[in-house]
């Protein structure tokens, strides 16, 4: 089942997901040595833990050259669709997205890989598109990155209009446009349903991209009251253009049974270990060519971004931890994802004490009774 047959009734009004775990450190930028290890071993036994407590979602980086720093965080990255594809080939539930550079990949060839993919994993594969900000892997990859967010979004617009003609039409076409020039074109195999769209965008070409094209809008929750007027402004647009719009965030998880046991661990590693020179470059590059944070908020994401790569800081006992995503939930966001600073190790803590505390408020929705539901 994909995430958007998970909207029918009696399904989560809530969604959970991870977040990284393809990427050396995942979402921690930190020199501990138990910082994440993001072998395939390990991203599997992740998917596996995730599919039996009914997590909703695993979504990964697509990432090319590391930030540097003492561990050059997210050095060592694993592909995306590769990586989708080899966990939905082991996993039964869990929807997997493959995150795509438009600038990398050419359209058609997404569409076949991921159409493939929906028959591996029976219809839980889902697209998140990055239309591009990072500048020195564009430079990596020989390519130039436009100065303007129009020409980056409009490249993109053009790049999964591509996609959908290939995943809807039934007959070989041409396309002549601005960016694609392509000739007896076909899509064949189709995905069996619709797949998730997911984008991150914060600038305003990026929003109306992401509010015409994408199921999922992701985007930090850095201040809730914040939150509630940007989430309410970005679904009057959806309206606007006859879609419904829901919107993710990102969230890192410190859950440990004292408060004081989990706020002394995030200082230790995420003060006093942080690998503050590749944070420094991550904090430059983000807010040189993206706009995905709040400019105004800088010091506050910089502290954010070694802790958990700015996401909203879930920190405290299963109580306290829980009451962070009630929080989430009812700024009116529909989901989070999760990130630790080892997943695998402390994941489960997290499926015992706190999954347990979101179904008593009506949050989440046990893994059984989704499938009574169903």
């Amino acid at each position: 089942m994909s995430m958007l047959d998970k909207f029918a009734p009696g399904t989560q009004p809530f969604f959970l997901g991870t977040f990284a775990s393809n990427c050396s450190g995942g979402m921690t930028v930190t020199k501990v040595a138990e910082r994440w290890d993001n072998s395939w071993d390990n991203n599997l036994k992740l998917a596996r833990l995730l599919d039996e407590a009914g997590i909703d979602f695993m979504l990964p980086i697509a990432r090319w050259i590391g930030y540097g720093g003492e561990t050059n965080f997210h050095g060592n990255v694993l592909e995306t669709t590769t990586w989708a594809a080899g966990l939905l080939a082991l996993t039964r539930n869990i929807t997997v997205f493959a995150t795509t550079h438009t600038a990398a990949n050419h359209p058609v060839v997404v569409a076949k890989q991921l159409a493939t993919i929906d028959q591996i994993s029976r219809g839980r594969i889902g697209l998140n598109i990055v239309a591009g900000w990072n500048k020195p892997e564009y430079e990596a990859l020989g390519l130039t990155l436009p100065d303007d967010h129009t020409t980056r979004y409009g490249y993109a617009q053009e790049w999964f209009d591509i996609v959908r003609a290939l995943w809807s039409r039934t007959e070989a076409f041409d396309w002549d446009g601005t960016w694609f020039k392509l000739r007896n074109v076909l899509g064949d195999p189709r995905p069996s349903s619709p797949l998730p769209i997911l984008n991150a965008a914060g600038s305003e070409e990026g929003r109306k991209f992401a509010v015409r094209n994408a199921d999922f809008l992701f985007t930090p929750a850095i201040d809730l009251s914040r939150s509630k007027d940007e989430l309410a402004a970005l679904k009057e647009q959806g309206k606007a253009a006859g879609r419904d719009v829901d919107v993710l965030t990102f969230a890192h998880v410190v859950c440990r049974p004292t408060e004081k046991e989990a706020r002394d661990y995030l200082e230790h590693f995420g003060r006093a270990n942080a690998d503050w020179a590749a944070v420094d470059n991550l904090v430059r590059l983000q807010f040189a060519h993206a706009q995905s944070f709040p400019h105004d908020l800088l010091a506050l994401i910089r502290d954010r971004m070694a802790a958990g790569h700015g996401g909203f800081p879930l920190t405290g006992t299963p109580e306290q931890v829980a009451d962070g995503i009630t929080q989430l939930h009812q700024a009116g966001f529909r989901g989070s994802t999760l990130s630790f600073v080892d997943y695998v190790e402390e994941f489960p803590y997290f499926r015992d004490t706190v999954l347990p505390i979101l179904e008593e408020r009506g949050i989440r929705v046990a893994p059984v009774a989704m499938q009574s539901a169903a």
